[in-house]
């Protein structure tokens, strides 16, 4: 299975390929947004809720304490800032005169005298004396003593009187909130994480057997004989949507069951029809060929265009018996009749199908490439030499005189051993070729091929090509390819669909790669046991 890389948000997140995943990222997503809202609408109240206590609490000393400022009091010897009963601990009080700050003090928790607020810088000044004087509270920043919210009023002198009450415990209760917010809408997302998986996967299961189902019939060879579909989709309930799929689906499969059953049914009348047409023409065709063979061998006087007549019978009628053959052999083929399980030497079958090739084709060169020992297959030793001899007489019908045909056997993985002997040697002349067993093999060849790996039979020219448009369906029945290549005579159109037929029937391939001055068709076959 090839990999795929995930795909990627421009954040650089992956995105989830399942419905399931999809689901469940898309409520944790929701679930993310509602929390955050939440965690933020309590923040915010929160910190509004205390800064209102602030508030109320401002107004009711706003300017006592900075009032008592101007004037201070003698305690033990030692001057003291302002009257700090009755204020919290960290109350500020400042008494600002003409934009400046005069006094200033904080209330120490523990003590009993406030402390001088000396570290008020001059921006903390200013700051101080930004503020309006309207009554209402107003978060500041001071830099020696942090947030405060401050409220200024009017004094009785021409001066301005400001009490502040520190931030530091709303900043700590809301940040201690927004932890705790934090902890928990993190162990709500992991439940309803775990949770929502397990619902989304209990929902889906009905679609997970529809895939699965759909699985098992894309793995069936819906192309070729009687097909067992499937059993049907249990979930068929129209209210829920995956009920629509199963019902949709099993209605689908019904269609498709009943169009291989009906195309099923029509192969096997059309088989029976061509058997047994081809068994029912044998006869009357030999008889048509012995009475046309015996009124040749009549000694009477016979007319040139009669005897014309009786050639042309007896070639014809040897034609469409060749024909009818071929039909039969394809329709025993298709009906999986068994062929034979011996011991081929291929090697001598390639050998003695080349050299039948020449004799009838001396215009063209024909070569071998054969490894130095035999290669043997199990099989019909008849209809591979049937194979080997359809696809050397597709070359030879279908190329120019001149082409050259390559013919080679070998191993479809190269064994150890690298190539050995002589490669490219021509078939000698003579029908039975015999010479030619000696021959060595030529590139890609190696020793011993008869192992348990496959056998590659190869048949190469350097022709003008096959067409594209035809490629596809060179291997059908019936199907010629007169508009690629010149033809010296004409042929049934099943030469290649017998080479598919057989091969297949030995549990092997074959294919075809052409281009203009090249074209090969390899066929694969398991290998047997090599035979020394």
């Amino acid at each position: 299975m090839r990999f795929r890389p995930p795909r990627v948000t421009a954040a650089g997140l992956p995105v989830p390929r399942t419905i399931r995943a999809r689901l469940v990222a898309g409520v944790l997503v929701l679930l993310t947004l509602v929390c955050a809202g939440v965690g933020a609408v309590t923040s915010l109240a929160m910190e509004r809720f205390m800064v209102d206590r602030l508030d109320q609490q401002l107004s009711v000393t706003v300017g006592k304490f900075a009032a008592t400022l101007e004037h201070r009091r003698e305690r033990g010897g030692y001057g003291g800032y302002g009257d700090s009963r009755g204020q919290s601990p960290g109350t500020l009080g400042v008494r600002l005169v003409g934009g400046r700050v005069t006094d200033a003090a904080v209330v120490v928790p523990g003590e009993a005298d406030p402390e001088p607020g000396r570290g008020l810088s001059a921006h903390d000044a200013a700051v101080l004396a930004s503020v309006p004087t309207d009554g209402h509270g107003h978060s500041v920043e001071l830099s020696a003593l942090d947030d405060y919210r401050v409220m200024a009023v009017d004094g009785g002198d021409g001066d301005v009187l400001v009490n502040g009450l520190p931030l530091e415990g709303v900043n700590a209760t809301v940040h201690r909130l927004q932890f705790i917010e934090v902890v928990v809408f993190a162990a709500a997302m992991v439940f309803a994480g775990v949770a929502g998986t397990v619902w989304v996967r209990l929902s889906l299961r009905p679609l997970e057997r529809v895939a699965a189902t759909a699985r098992r019939v894309s793995t069936l060879p819906l192309a070729s004989g009687e097909v067992a579909l499937p059993d049907r989709v249990p979930d068929e309930d129209p209210r829920t949507e995956v009920g629509q799929v199963g019902a949709a689906f099993n209605r689908m499969l019904g269609h498709v069951g009943e169009a291989l059953a009906r195309r099923h049914a029509s192969e096997q009348r059309m088989r029976t029809f061509a058997a047994d047409a081809s068994h029912e023409l044998r006869t009357p065709l030999a008889t048509v060929r012995a009475h046309a063979e015996l009124a040749r061998r009549d000694p009477g006087e016979v007319s040139p265009e009669v005897r014309r007549s009786l050639e042309r019978i007896d070639a014809e009628s040897s034609r469409m018996g060749k024909l009818v053959d071929d039909l039969l052999l394809l329709a025993r083929l298709d009906a999986g009749r068994p062929l034979a399980r011996d011991p081929v030497d291929l090697t001598r079958v390639v050998i003695d199908a080349t050299g039948d090739a020449r004799v009838s084709a001396p215009g063209h060169r024909w070569r071998l490439e054969l490894p130095e020992e035999p290669v043997t297959i199990t099989g019909d030793a008849d209809r591979i030499h049937q194979v080997v001899a359809n696809l050397l007489g597709n070359a030879r019908s279908h190329t120019p005189p001149g082409t050259t045909v390559t013919v080679s056997v070998r191993a479809a993985s190269p064994a150890p051993g690298g190539p050995g002997g002589a490669g490219d040697p021509e078939v000698p002349d003579g029908p039975g070729a015999s010479g030619v067993s000696g021959v060595s093999g030529g590139p890609g060849s190696s020793g011993g091929l008869g192992g348990p790996g496959p056998v590659e039979l190869a048949v190469a020219d350097d022709g003008p090509g096959i067409p594209e448009e035809i490629r596809d369906d060179l291997f059908e029945r019936f199907v010629r390819a007169d508009k690629a290549r010149s033809r010296a005579s004409g042929g049934t159109g099943l030469g290649l669909a017998i080479v598919r037929a057989v091969v297949t029937a030995h549990g092997g391939t074959v294919g075809v790669d052409s281009r203009p001055g090249r074209t090969v068709f390899r066929v694969l076959l398991p290998a047997g046991t090599d035979r020394g």
